[in-house]
């Protein structure tokens, strides 16, 4: 029986970008959020403070090495980077990129395409888009023409050797079944037959309407999944009966 191959989501924001700096601050990541969080509750355990690799940096091999090598040694069998693409603009992109060529970072690794606005939702202004996700066939097929190069990679994860590739938001797409479309077809014309699948949340899509299209996978998104919101209300209803 094949054993389950746990693939950790990985967020490549601990380390300076330019966007951040004008956004947020010079030297802003995503450690400054970490290390200002404060607990709540009677035994609320924050900040939660780095351990056993400290506050790294994303753009150093050695930090990218021993974050892969304590992924192993806890039985993660790869990563899925957040991908943001904007119209042709990527960003947080230099972990991967480096990645790439470095042949020492062996860990596999595969892609989740981060499809909505940039904003300022971390200080609650939800409606302060920094950049806006606009979407077009024309943009589909350049995108997935610059990602041919990435599943292409011997390290990027298949599934019946098929490059798994995941939407996060498939109700943000306009026309989601064309988009799905031109990805297969643009693949198809370099031999490759990708494996399709989308995270589906309670205040998204359903389980339901997702399999309207031609996706491979659906992934439940926790904790924003619809089982999660349905045992959030038994909670509730058991509560009441305390």
């Amino acid at each position: 029986m094949q054993k389950i191959k746990p693939i950790a989501i990985h967020l490549p924001q601990f380390h300076p970008i330019p966007e951040n700096d004008l956004w947020w601050g010079k030297g802003f990541t995503e450690w400054t959020n970490v290390t200002k969080a404060q607990p709540r509750f009677a035994g609320h355990y924050q900040p939660h403070l780095p351990a056993d690799l400290g506050f790294y940096d994303l753009r150093l091999e050695e930090a990218r090495l021993a974050q892969e090598t304590l992924a192993k040694q806890y039985g993660i069998y790869g990563f899925c980077y957040y991908h943001y693409w904007f119209n042709g603009k990527r960003v947080m992109y230099e972990p991967i990129d480096r990645k790439i060529q470095n042949p020492k970072e062996d860990f596999r690794f595969m892609f989740c395409w981060a499809n909505e606005n940039w904003t300022r939702a971390w200080d609650g202004s939800m409606d302060d888009v920094l950049l806006e996700q606009n979407y077009s066939a024309e943009d589909d097929r350049e995108h997935i023409k610059f990602l041919l190069s990435f599943f292409k990679d011997e390290r990027y994860i298949r599934v019946n050797n098929k490059p798994f590739f995941i939407f996060y938001k498939p109700d943000l797409f306009p026309d989601m079944a064309n988009t799905i479309a031109i990805f297969r077809e643009e693949a198809k014309k370099e031999n490759i037959e990708l494996y399709l699948g989308c995270f589906e949340r309670w205040i998204g899509w359903n389980k339901e309407k997702i399999s309207e299209f031609d996706f491979d996978a659906i992934i439940e998104f926790q904790p924003l999944s619809r089982s999660m919101k349905n045992f959030r209300i038994q909670l509730e209803n058991r509560k009441k009966l305390l």
